[in-house]
């Protein structure tokens, strides 16, 4: 008999896409689906399960379908339907308590994979300026789902110390963007006018959704050879991004906010259901995050399809058009560059197009 593999977060859009792909392995035997709410996208031939994990439940559901891998993607910064921040929060962090209280009893679970978060390193002016898995962060989540992701791995890591028998695999993911995106970020940069720290251009990496899901599937399988897919590892597109080649890209204008009144701009956007502006965004949008993604490649064996460049590319063009198209706004900058007092030479520089000005972002996002 093949694996029985249990998905958690089955109602939220990533959930699903990994259900109905987890259906076609050949080593797969069942799948069983699990959330709280029904899911309002098909789930193919997978078992779904109503369920919550937060509720002792859950380990009766491991037991009766002799569960072996369990990919737990109930692990999110954004509720479903009217889903505030406090049910959002003891989702991720009671509920993956309740859930790994559950893997604990049964003796059958053999893989655990968890959704996690680059999050989990913060967003501090003294960062280093990339992110090893082994790197201690200079200032620790103090709220948001940073935080919670942080109480996750904790309770992850106690988890792996009662049963080593238990291959666990945490994949950190950068900001995961795409045609589908739904995260705060993706709201954030669906803004018409972007408010951003004045002064700080921070520096910011993607994953595309199709890795992403690429990526669960290697973590939930028998480690391919010469690979190893058991610990924590950093998933993101390769390069970077300047938030104002983000915004550039999007024909979307930006709004420059002092520092101390950022928080009361991030409080009227989330006071109107806009987007949610917490100050844990805020922070990325002053300092940025860049991690490593050697680990990934070298010892989990995966390679994204996709850059971070060609990440936000297709993201931008599902948001439709901004304000300012975004040809005009290359144009406008390759003048300002080639004007003498900005560095240029009185012939004129190379219009800016494309990618050409994001190829070799600066290594410093302030």
């Amino acid at each position: 008999m093949g694996k029985v593999v249990l998905v958690t977060g089955a109602a939220r859009q990533l959930g699903g896409r990994f259900v109905r792909r987890i259906q076609r392995d050949p080593d797969v035997d069942r799948v069983i689906a699990v959330d709280a709410v029904a899911p309002g996208h098909q789930l193919g031939d997978a078992v779904f399960v109503t369920a919550d994990i937060r509720q002792p439940a859950i380990a009766r559901v491991l037991a009766e379908h002799s569960v072996d891998t369990v990919v737990h993607l109930d692990v999110s910064a954004m509720g479903l339907g009217a889903q505030g921040r406090s049910a959002v929060k003891e989702t991720n962090v009671i509920g993956t308590m309740q859930l790994l209280g559950a893997c604990q009893k049964a003796p059958a679970v053999q893989r655990l994979v968890i959704k996690s978060s680059t999050g989990v390193y913060g967003s501090a002016p003294r960062d280093p300026a990339v992110f090893h898995e082994t790197t201690p962060p200079k200032s620790l989540p103090s709220g948001g789902f940073a935080k919670d992701a942080v109480e996750v791995e904790g309770y992850v890591r106690g988890f792996a110390r009662r049963r080593p028998d238990v291959a666990v695999c945490v994949l950190r993911f950068a900001n995961i963007l795409g045609p589908d995106a739904d995260s705060p970020l993706a709201d954030y940069l669906s803004l018409p006018v972007l408010p951003t720290v004045f002064g700080y251009d921070p520096r910011l990496q993607f994953v595309h959704e199709d890795d992403v899901i690429d990526v669960l599937g290697i973590a939930a399988s028998e480690p391919r050879r010469s690979t190893l897919n058991s610990g924590t590892f950093n998933i993101a597109g390769d390069g970077v991004l300047l938030l104002s080649q983000c915004s550039r890209r999007l024909g979307r204008p930006t709004l420059p906010v002092l520092l101390p009144a950022v928080t009361w701009v991030g409080q009227a956007l989330r006071a109107v259901g806009m987007t949610d502006f917490s100050p844990e965004q805020i922070r990325l949008l002053t300092h940025g995050r860049v991690v490593s993604t050697v680990q990934m490649r070298e010892t989990l064996g995966f390679r994204p399809r996709f850059t971070t460049v060609e990440t936000f590319a297709e993201f931008a063009r599902s948001r439709g058009p901004g304000l300012l198209p975004p040809e005009a706004v290359s144009r406008a900058v390759g003048r300002v560059a080639a004007m003498p007092f900005a560095g240029g030479t009185t012939g004129g520089a190379p219009e800016i197009t494309g990618a050409g000005d994001d190829t070799h972002p600066t290594p410093s996002g302030r």
